[in-house]
């Protein structure tokens, strides 16, 4: 055997051993050799062959080629393995984590024994008052947050945690205010996702448990007309439904004097029978224009019963009831569910300077409309400082200043530059009259806030306060005026519905966005 024939034996033999490596290593064998100690060991397999023949040395090229392909199979295959073998490391994780975890529905009132059986998986971290420097009382400001823990004590920094929706609960408070309540049914939530309640698409209807017995009469002064109807409805009601007559002092005399016919109806002799009226009253009847609505919201300072008003004067944006049709619509009201509009009402409090925070009087006063402030007969503007809570909202300078209700929006609110607001919208109208800037525009607040405006010292003049255009107050250095919304709202009943009722009151009574329409550009 020539030399030549010896070497090239010995290149088969070690090329030999490199593929049989290979095929032990794809048969699931752990080689832990390098990239770079099998490149070596490639070339190391063919050496240099010291011959002058062209054929052995094309023959040594295509070896190494082979090995260097050999070595790319073997670190892909590699590759693919140790990334299996993760993606199964997580799944694994991921499955164990969802074995430990349990949904908790509901909120901090859970059953203790759930809570106790799930202690030794979960770590249930309250928010504290302390921590969020909230009472708890007030608010959504109480929140559970509910962390996995993966089981076992060698558990590692990085180890992932599968993450989910974190748990809470919304309370309803009143920010101190006994009076202040917010209503449940305009906010739902359900794991975790808050959603509007479906109660403010909807009418709200008023059914009789049992028919009423007990009406009042509250009819505009010095009108023949109205006299003459009220006259003929307290007939009708006595003879036909057998209904018990409430009528106000003045009314009740000039019936008395009218006929002794109405010797069965009733009336109050003081303001403390007033009181209680809202005790013994089932039904208010108002005869007469919006002004007259307005005087019989001012008679309850609490609870009112329900008002179907009827339309005896110049306006009647309350007052959606014919006065033709009175037998007609009455007897609706009176047996069957009728749709009502809750009408907020403020409540204004008159603090002085002098009285170290104490208010001046023990009741409030109650408007249905607006509270204004303005400058009098003072040649200077207003100067007043307003709060909203504990929040500066801004100075005012000009002729004054309106706090209205939604009701109250196409009133006094509405000539100043406010905007119109369905009655049913909870909330408060800031509008400015004629301010001392351009840039001072009307603000809608919501109606759980309470507002203070206050003359400040340094005032060149005073202000005065009138509530629903009467009850004229004058506002000195250092007094103040508490507004907030009345937890005891106005109930109207509605001809239709609420906003039906709302959108002819602007079209008959504003002649809201009344034009001429465009000619027809017709062919010649």
């Amino acid at each position: 055997m020539s030399a030549d024939e010896a070497a090239l034996k010995t290149c088969h033999e070690r090329i030999n051993l490199s593929v049989a490596a290979s095929h032990q290593a794809e048969n699931g064998s752990v080689t832990t050799v390098s990239s770079k100690e099998s490149e070596e060991a490639t070339y190391a397999f063919l050496p240099p062959i010291e011959s002058t023949d062209a054929h052995l040395h094309e023959f040594a090229e295509a070896m190494r080629t082979v090995g260097k392909a050999l070595r790319q199979v073997a670190e892909g295959k590699a590759a693919a393995q140790a990334e299996a073998a993760e993606w199964k490391r997580k799944y694994e994780a991921e499955k164990a984590a969802k074995a430990h975890t349990h949904v908790i529905k509901g909120c901090s009132n859970c059953v203790k024994d759930k809570l106790e059986h799930l202690a030794s998986k979960l770590t249930l971290e309250t928010a504290s008052a302390d921590e969020t420097g909230c009472c708890g009382n007030h608010g959504i400001c109480s929140r559970q947050i509910l962390q996995d823990q993966c089981p076992g004590p060698n558990r590692k920094s990085d180890d992932r945690i599968v993450g989910r929706k974190v748990p809470f609960r919304l309370s309803w408070g009143s920010n101190g205010d006994k009076n202040g309540q917010h209503k449940h049914d305009f906010v739902s939530f359900e794991k975790g996702d808050i959603t509007t309640a479906e109660r403010s698409n909807k009418q709200i209807f008023l059914k009789w448990d049992s028919p009423p017995q007990t009406v009042l009469f509250v009819t505009k002064p010095n009108s023949n007309s109205v006299h003459a109807l009220c006259s003929e409805m307290v007939r009708w009601l006595k003879e036909h439904n057998n209904i018990n007559i409430f009528v106000e002092p003045r009314v009740s005399k000039e019936l008395l004097i009218e006929d002794s016919y109405f010797n069965f109806i009733q009336t109050w002799d003081n303001d403390q029978e007033m009181k209680t009226l809202h005790t013994k009253v089932d039904l208010i009847v108002t005869l007469g224009g919006d002004g007259t609505v307005l005087w019989a919201a001012s008679l309850f300072k609490g609870p009112v019963p329900p008002v179907v008003a009827f339309s005896l004067g110049s306006l009647g944006f309350m007052t959606p009831f014919p006065s033709e049709q009175y037998r007609e619509c009455l007897g609706n009201v009176l047996k069957r569910p009728f749709t009502i509009t809750l009408r907020s009402r403020l409540q204004c409090h008159v603090i002085r300077d002098a009285a170290k925070d104490e208010v001046e009087t023990g009741e409030p006063i109650l408007v249905l409309n607006e509270v204004t402030i303005d400058r009098g007969m003072s040649s200077y503007l207003t100067y007043l400082e307003c709060y909203c809570d504990s929040s500066f909202v801004t100075c005012v300078q000009g002729d004054g200043l309106i706090i209205s209700t939604t009701s109250g929006s196409t009133a006094y609110s509405l000539a100043a530059g406010g905007s119109m607001v369905h009655p049913q919208v909870p909330g408060i109208l800031f509008t400015p009259i004629c301010p001392h800037s351009l840039s001072f525009r009307p603000l809608i607040l919501p109606e759980y806030v309470t507002l203070r405006v206050q003359v400040p010292f340094n005032s060149r003049g005073q202000a005065w306060a009138s509530f629903d255009g009467k009850g004229r107050i004058q506002l000195g250095p250092g007094d103040a005026l508490i507004c907030s919304v009345s937890p005891w709202p106005l109930p109207t009943a509605c001809l239709v519905d609420s906003t039906t009722d709302f959108l002819r009151s602007i079209h008959e009574g504003l002649h809201w966005n009344l034009r001429k329409s465009q000619a027809l550009d017709c062919p010649a």
